[in-house]
């Protein structure tokens, strides 16, 4: 696997680097060619916080953790136990959908333990009402509801949008053409 490591507001010293390499290391049995795998890491530092982001992008899909810890070690070995679980956890899904392609990135060779098999569905579906409103009344409007995400009709950009709370508190808008 090839690895691209980014710095922010932190310089990663070899044995970081090193560290870094060995443990996205153990995700190279889960591709039938990890050389042609080009992962991206970002380390960067918010005040006491350690920040690490692994994004895996292959042809059919693209893995991705991020974790925080005051330890950067620790960060780095929780954000690659996440991949792998997050991969073993799929593995089913993935074999459905892209065995059958012949340039699948997926080695399917591995063992999943019965509880790491995924059975996530959909338990319920709701069909919504949504009026025209500009972006500021839809953020009012999922402030006031309490929720992370609002789904409406954007008349600023004329089409189906989705407002999202982020992470650092602020809001991303998803639009849909």
């Amino acid at each position: 696997m090839k690895i691209t490591i980014h710095e922010d507001k932190v310089k990663v010293t070899p044995s970081i680097k090193s560290y870094i390499e060995e443990k996205l290391g153990r995700l190279n049995k889960y591709f039938e060619t990890p050389e042609e795998i080009n992962a991206t890491v970002r380390v960067r530092v918010r005040n006491l916080d350690q920040i690490i982001e692994v994004t895996i992008p292959t042809k059919d899909f693209t893995l991705r953790r991020e974790e925080i810890d005051n330890d950067l070690y620790a960060a780095i070995d929780l954000v690659i136990d996440k991949l792998e679980r997050q991969i073993r956890k799929n593995k089913t899904r993935f074999e459905r959908k892209y065995k059958d392609n012949s340039v699948a990135m997926i080695n399917y060779d591995f063992d999943i333990a019965k509880e790491e098999v995924s059975n996530t569905k959909i338990v319920k579906r709701k069909d919504i009402d949504t009026k025209p409103m500009s972006e500021e009344e839809a953020i009012l409007q999922a402030e006031l509801l309490s929720h992370d995400f609002f789904a409406f009709k954007n008349i600023d950009e004329d089409c189906v949008s989705v407002l999202y709370q982020r992470k650092d508190g602020n809001f991303g808008i998803l639009n849909v053409r």
